[in-house]
């Protein structure tokens, strides 16, 4: 990649990110608050995609298909390379979507 002021810049802010994150207490922040993301996206996707039922089967299988590209992505590194911050972020957002559409579906007793 050419070393372009912009380039220069995000990759800054991406350092300074990275190395805010590396304190413990920020980490487990992180993944609450990704938890807590994914839980309310469950909700708000189950509520909205109930309300038609024409589009039940394809946001079914679109929720399907991104938790498995998540899944895919963090744990088929395997132990090559190290762990991303950000993919245990994301990773525990997915964790979240799973636990809130579970806690949905025994809200509707199915």
């Amino acid at each position: 990649m050419q070393r372009t002021r912009l380039n220069g810049l995000l990759t800054g802010v991406g350092d300074r990110t990275t190395q805010w994150a590396s304190n413990p207490w920020r980490r487990l922040s992180l993944l609450v608050i990704g938890l807590l993301v994914g839980f309310f996206l469950a909700s708000g996707v189950s509520s909205t995609a109930g309300q038609m039922a024409l589009w039940d089967i394809s946001i079914a299988a679109f929720c399907v298909a991104v938790t498995e590209v998540i899944s895919r992505f963090i744990y088929g590194q395997g132990q090559r390379s190290p762990r991303i911050a950000w993919g245990d972020v994301i990773n525990a957002l997915k964790i979240g979507f799973i636990y809130g559409l579970f806690l949905e579906a025994f809200k509707l007793n199915s």
